[in-house]
């Protein structure tokens, strides 16, 4: 009876230690990823259509953000306000014209869910980020993202990924989090992401 009741006790011990490991795998990366979050803002460009001139016109469109941004210069410091949104806009909408195309384009800002990304030389785990969101004409094609600032777009201006967005403020436990190495995250970003898409679903 003794042995009984002391498997019984040591199986809740063993329950609950693994319920309390569960709760860490969602909580860790969860409090993590909103710590990244907070540092960065997002680019989504969304095309006109599937078509391949208006794909070629959404990557032309997206080369002219990032300028207007002083993406190129790094002298875009992530604060985004209404002023520069409009300049962003106007200077989408002018190079759509000078394509020879006549779509509307807008360009907000919004806080999106973005599905754990991929890049070259690092990785962003899934959740709610700050964007910029440019919208050509009908928005009904296959869309483009990266990440606006730190600027890591495009091979990260040809610069190391850690260097620039250390330069941008993220920290070391940051860096290590986006960089591809850092494979210890990645089981339990994948339980934090399955829950942001069943909050999405239910919301």
């Amino acid at each position: 009876m003794k042995k009984m009741k002391w498997r019984r006790f040591l199986g809740e011990i063993a329950l609950c230690i693994g319920l309390v490991a569960a709760v860490a795998a969602y909580v860790v990366p969860v409090r993590a990823q909103n710590s990244l979050a907070g540092k960065m803002t997002r680019l989504h460009v969304l095309a006109n259509s599937d078509s391949a001139e208006d794909q070629s016109l959404k990557l032309k469109v997206r080369d002219r953000i990032l300028r207007e941004a002083g993406y190129e210069y790094g002298s875009f410091t992530g604060q985004i306000d209404e002023q520069l949104l409009e300049r962003l806009r106007s200077a989408a909408q002018d190079e759509v014209y000078r394509q020879g195309y006549r779509y509307p384009v807008s360009v907000s800002r919004q806080t999106m869910y973005f599905d754990t990304r991929h890049y070259e030389g690092f990785s962003l785990p899934a959740g709610q980020y700050d964007a910029v969101r440019v919208i050509i004409g009908e928005g009904a094609g296959q869309n483009w993202w990266c990440v606006l600032f730190p600027p890591l777009c495009l091979g990260a201006a040809e610069q190391d990924v850690s260097q620039v967005a250390q330069q941008a403020g993220l920290s070391d436990e940051d860096i290590a989090l986006i960089r591809e190495d850092g494979t210890g995250y990645i089981v339990r970003f994948r339980l934090a992401e399955a829950w942001g898409r069943l909050r999405e679903w239910l919301s």
